[in-house]
């Protein structure tokens, strides 16, 4: 009688296995992706919120949806006019697609590539918070290489619009303990009151060290992280490059006097 134990038949055996092996993990992603998107936005909302200065310690995911659709108003924003755009919806707006889009984004030159993200978008999602009509506070996307990877980030403005209201990173891939204390609520609070320009000049950053707040300028700095000159640096530029004339320096003078 001829033995089962054959090369054909353990070739074939493999290769049903990882057809069937492949079909699990095919359903499993199509199954699961709604679930996904809607925690990545569920995550968004969150992340906004809390640079607000409107995320409770312990809120369900009801509330979050809660308060992101009664208190936050997102519009979108041509980086190159400094004014509000229906050219794109609110709905479904993907910036990190928007910024590798040749069409849709700008190559930046060494000079003005102070953020070290090669390419700019043309077209951002700002959020906007009102109270009785009034704007009470702008919550502004932004994003910049630190030492190992981009953080992206929200930079919240109170409605003076230099003010900082809150700051945070939603995602990036410093070293745990070092540039990662970019996520220590110590350090983000320090952001709170601090002003973003100095005479029409973004002054707003890191410093080496500790902010002696008996020196001239102190309302403009925050604390360095310890062992993580690089990340500093990175969140210094790309607070510098977004608050300024490439980022939202002229959109925040178009809003500030009614022109956006």
């Amino acid at each position: 009688m001829a033995s089962n134990d054959t090369i054909k038949k353990t070739l074939l055996v493999a290769v049903a296995l990882c057809i069937v092996c492949s079909l699990v993990v095919s359903s499993a992603a199509v199954l699961l992706k709604p679930a996904q998107v809607k925690n990545k936005a569920l995550d968004r909302k969150s992340n906004i919120l809390a640079a607000a200065g409107m995320l409770e310690p312990g809120q369900s995911d009801a509330e979050i949806e809660e308060i992101y659709a009664s208190k936050i108003t997102p519009r979108i924003v041509d980086l190159k006019s400094g004014r509000y755009t229906d050219e794109f919806s609110p709905e479904g707006f993907e910036q990190k697609k928007i910024a590798k889009n040749p069409k849709t984004s700008i190559d930046l030159s060494d000079a003005e590539d102070q953020a070290n993200i090669s390419r700019r978008e043309n077209f951002s999602i700002v959020y906007l918070v009102e109270n009785n009509g009034q704007l009470d506070k702008i919550i502004l996307p932004v994003h910049g290489y630190g030492l190992w990877s981009t953080l992206y980030g929200f930079l919240a403005l109170e409605s003076d619009l230099n003010t900082v209201a809150g700051f945070g990173f939603y995602e990036h891939g410093e070293t745990p303990g070092l540039g990662g204390e970019v996520d220590n609520p110590k350090w983000k609070n320090q952001w709170q009151g601090k002003e973003v320009y100095d005479d029409g000049e973004v002054a707003l950053g890191v410093v080496k060290g500790s902010v002696d707040p008996d020196k001239e300028g102190s309302e403009h700095k925050v604390d360095g992280l310890s062992g993580a000159t690089l990340t500093s640096n990175g969140v210094t530029n790309l607070v510098h490059f977004w608050m300024g004339e490439m980022g939202y320096k002229q959109f925040l003078a178009n809003l500030k006097s009614g022109e956006a």
